[in-house]
Parts: structure tokens; C-alpha cells; sequence
């Protein structure tokens, strides 16, 4: 790293930041990727959107995340009858038979929530997609007459990637809010399935979470400190070109020589990735640089998150939509092969 002022302070919070990845990793198996992937949202200040099969360990993985970072944790079941104000606000009678209003799992730990999870997000209605995403985008609610601000939320939400009855699709809006989206699968390698299934310190979860150390990167500090970071990390003049021609190329993969077989590349694209969604990508990418100890960006720090950062942000037209899964992986392979790094 360089010798600037903030050099002891950039050294210090990466020996924090490897902590918190080794000992996450511990809770969770063959999911060493996403563990990167998730700090680097962390430090970029970027929500994260999860997809992935029934019990692959997301919810273990963020346990482990929030009890490492500190902080409150709530977590929320997206189901068709869930309303914006079952966020806010939870009503009952009290011991007293009176009616009783307090807040709710998003408001209830007050500046203390730093990680919210809002699982099978798909299932909620619009209506609490819009209100999440005012909540993602600027952290504030409004309830009880007042402004209520969540400078330390994160926010992480998982989508149902099975049953497509009773769900509702993630608007484009809400989707370029995500800073990542990852997604988590069974593991490939025979002994890690092996340990999944027959090692018994993976059958409690609970005692599993404990043995991350409560609040190795400090929830209330992280805010403050991510900006250095964005500040420290140099992008050479050859390096935005490259992430500007990455942009492009999302937008008019032809004009890169991109081809994905059996389509007609001049229909595929309905929009490229938006202008935030690129600076989202530079952000993890500065993060990627200084969790690899460098105060400068090299073309495979953009190339390590560019499609967790970039993929949901591209939007097919309705025909080749229906195969994005299919598509986008390869799409984003040609670009990041037909794209000259300096």
C-alpha cells in the first residue's frame, strides 16, 4: 500500500476485513466467493440480493455475517399477505387487553440494524418492494411522525428461484438498487458435501454462529471508514477506458464482437447496465484492490466482480428473457473476452 496518511488506518481495517472472511467461512461450506463477495459489499456500502436452491446455507452464511460485523439482525418472510406496514409497525393486546402499537423489525433496534434480511423477497407485493427500496436507497423510513435514519443497514434479500405461483417479479428499479447479486449453490466438491451431511459441526447452527467473534469489523465505524477507501484507490487513466468500454459493451455487445449462440445480438438487449450500476462496479472493484493489499485498480479487480456487480442490471428484450438465466452468463463471459484490458 502507499505511505500516505491513512496507510495504518487502510492496514488495520484489511487485517479485520481477512479476520472476518476466515472466520465466516468457518459457519459455511464451499462458499468461499460469495464470502468475498458479501465483505466487498460491505465495504463498498452496497446491498446484496442472494438466488439460490432451499437449504444451500444463506441464512447460516448471514448469520455469520451479521454476528461478525455486529449490530442487530432482523430477518423477514416474504409471503403474499405481508404489508409495507408489517415493516414498520407491530400491533397487538398487551397484558392489559389494550390494543398496543410498537415498532416494527425494521425500526424496533433503531440506529443498532445492520443487517436486515428479507427472505423470498419475490413473494412480498410491490407495495413492499417500494417501500424497501426507499429504505435501501436512503437508509431513512418515515413512521411515528418522524424521520427514522438507518445509517448502519444492510440490506440482503434472497429470491425464490422455484415456485413462480403467488410471487411477484423484482422491479428494475428495485434490482439496480442491489450493489451484487450472488448466487449461492451446493457445493461441486465430494468432501464438502461430505462434511455438510456428516459432519455434526455443521448440524447446529446456533453453536456454529457462536464461534465467530462478536463484532470483528465494527458495525458503527464501517460507514466512516469505507469513503477512505474509495479516496486511496487510483484508477489509471487506461483503467477507465476499460470500465467504460465494459459499459458500453453492456449496452451494444455487437459492436464489441459478442455473440451468444442462436440469438440475433441486434434484439437481445432491451438496456444496458445504468450509470449507477457502473460506479457500483468501481466501487467493489477499489475494494477488491485494497483487500489484495494495492492502492491502485488492475483490470482483474473489475473483472472479479463485474458480473455479480453488472448481470441484474442488463435487461433482455421479452423473447430471450424468458432464457436470462441461460443467456446472461455467456453474454457476460464475451464481453469480458471481446473487451481489450490495457
Amino acid at each position: 500500500m502507499n505511505s500516505s496518511p491513512n496507510a495504518a488506518l487502510l492496514a488495520e481495517w484489511r487485517s479485520r476485513a481477512l479476520e472476518f472472511e476466515q472466520a465466516v467461512k468457518q459457519c459455511v461450506v464451499g462458499m468461499d466467493h460469495a464470502v468475498r463477495q458479501i465483505t466487498l459489499a460491505i465495504f463498498a456500502r452496497g446491498h446484496v440480493m442472494l438466488e439460490g436452491d432451499v437449504g444451500v446455507g444463506k441464512t447460516t452464511l448471514l448469520r455469520a455475517v451479521a454476528r461478525g460485523i455486529g449490530g442487530a439482525y432482523e430477518r423477514v418472510e416474504g409471503t403474499i399477505d405481508l404489508m409495507p406496514n408489517d415493516l414498520v409497525y407491530h400491533t397487538y393486546i398487551n397484558e392489559h387487553g389494550k390494543p398496543q402499537v410498537d415498532p416494527g423489525p425494521v425500526l424496533k433496534h433503531g440506529e443498532a440494524l445492520s443487517v436486515f434480511f428479507f427472505n423470498e423477497v419475490n413473494r412480498a407485493r410491490p407495495q413492499v418492494h417500494s417501500l424497501l427500496l426507499r429504505v435501501m436507497a436512503e437508509r431513512t423510513l418515515t413512521a411515528f411522525n418522524r424521520e427514522h435514519v438507518l445509517p448502519h443497514l444492510q440490506v440482503f434479500a434472497d429470491r425464490n428461484r422455484v415456485e413462480k405461483e403467488e410471487t411477484f417479479e423484482i422491479p428494475s428499479a428495485a434490482r439496480d438498487r442491489f450493489l451484487m447479486e450472488l448466487h449461492i449453490e451446493t457445493p461441486e466438491d465430494r468432501d464438502q458435501r461430505l462434511a455438510l451431511v456428516f459432519d455434526p459441526r455443521f448440524h447446529d447452527v446456533d453453536r456454529l454462529i457462536e464461534t465467530v467473534r462478536p463484532g470483528i469489523l465494527p458495525y458503527r465505524d464501517i460507514a466512516g471508514f469505507a469513503p477512505v477507501i474509495q479516496r486511496e484507490i487510483q484508477a489509471s487513466a487506461a483503467l477507465q477506458t476499460y470500465a467504460l468500454n465494459l459499459w458500453q459493451a453492456t449496452r451494444t455487445p455487437k459492436a464489441f464482437g459478442v455473440q451468444v449462440p442462436a440469438v440475433d445480438m441486434d434484439q437481445l438487449i432491451l438496456a444496458g447496465a445504468s450509470a449507477r450500476g457502473m460506479s457500483m462496479m468501481m466501487r467493489a472493484a477499489r475494494v477488491a484492490a485494497w483487500m489484495d493489499d494495492r492502492d491502485y485498480l488492475i483490470p482483474e479487480d473489475i473483472r472479479s466482480v463485474f458480473q455479480e456487480t453488472t448481470a441484474h442490471r442488463i435487461f433482455f428484450h421479452p423473447v430471450y428473457e424468458l432464457r436470462r438465466s441461460d443467456l446472461i452468463a455467456e453474454l457476460m463471459s464475451g464481453i469480458l473476452s471481446h473487451v481489450a484490458a490495457p
